[in-house]
């Protein structure tokens, strides 16, 4: 598997700092391609790019001549392809606790707040940036609260969302802690939450993949 990684990614983009996490995880090395999604109505319209994903969205991964969509699929594209250390737990009750939490965050929380909804929201239903900001912030809210619950006093909870070891689940909720603290939404509700991202953002894997730490970032 020696093929190059290429990653075309966004800084600020949560499903690319998703994956930036788990190469990071794996210790592999990869080449990020930014693609800025505002400047100039937003680069992953133009034809190059919908070449390479009909969807226009990031995160896109390139291995070798083979392209991989969609954040959850890469990850666990990566997953199967470099298994070691492992996103998901060799126990199959904790592979579908640590994707139930994966699946909060970016199948429930996640698509209500991405940037084409917000545009949506702008451009055709006029909600000036402070209603955006409240719209994020409710249903990151409403998310979080529900993951709270999984996770709190839960026995397979540990320094990260399941046992001591960062998986799936994690790449995933670290980046929806950085929208949530983006539109500025009060954390003090969700304190097992910021215990494991305190955890996270304590591995060089997570700090690299922070958006701050990004070649494209603004």
């Amino acid at each position: 598997m020696s093929e190059r990684l290429r990653l075309y990614s966004y800084w600020r983009s949560s499903a690319a700092y998703r994956v930036r996490i788990g190469l990071n995880l794996k210790g592999l090395s990869y080449e990020t391609v930014p693609v800025h999604l505002v400047r100039d109505g937003g680069e992953q319209h133009t034809p190059q790019f919908r070449a390479a994903n009909p969807q226009g969205l990031v995160p896109v991964l390139v291995h070798g001549s083979r392209t991989f969509r969609q954040s959850m699929a890469i990850l666990e594209y990566l997953d199967e392809t470099w298994p070691s250390p492992p996103l998901l737990p060799g126990v199959a009750r904790e592979r579908a606790r640590v994707r139930a939490l994966a699946q909060a965050v970016a199948c429930e929380i996640h698509p209500l707040n991405n940037l084409r909804v917000l545009q949506h929201l702008e451009n055709a239903l006029g909600l000036d940036a402070d209603a955006r900001s409240q719209w994020v912030r409710h249903w990151i809210g409403e998310g979080f609260a529900a993951i709270e619950a999984m996770l709190a006093e839960h026995p397979s909870t540990g320094r990260f969302c399941e046992g001591d070891t960062p998986s799936l689940a994690d790449c995933c909720l670290i980046p929806q802690v950085y929208n949530a603290r983006r539109f500025k939404l009060d954390m003090a509700p969700y304190p097992t939450i910021e215990r494991i991202e305190a955890e996270c953002l304590a591995l060089p894997a997570f700090d690299a993949a922070r958006p701050e730490n990004q070649p494209d970032a603004a």
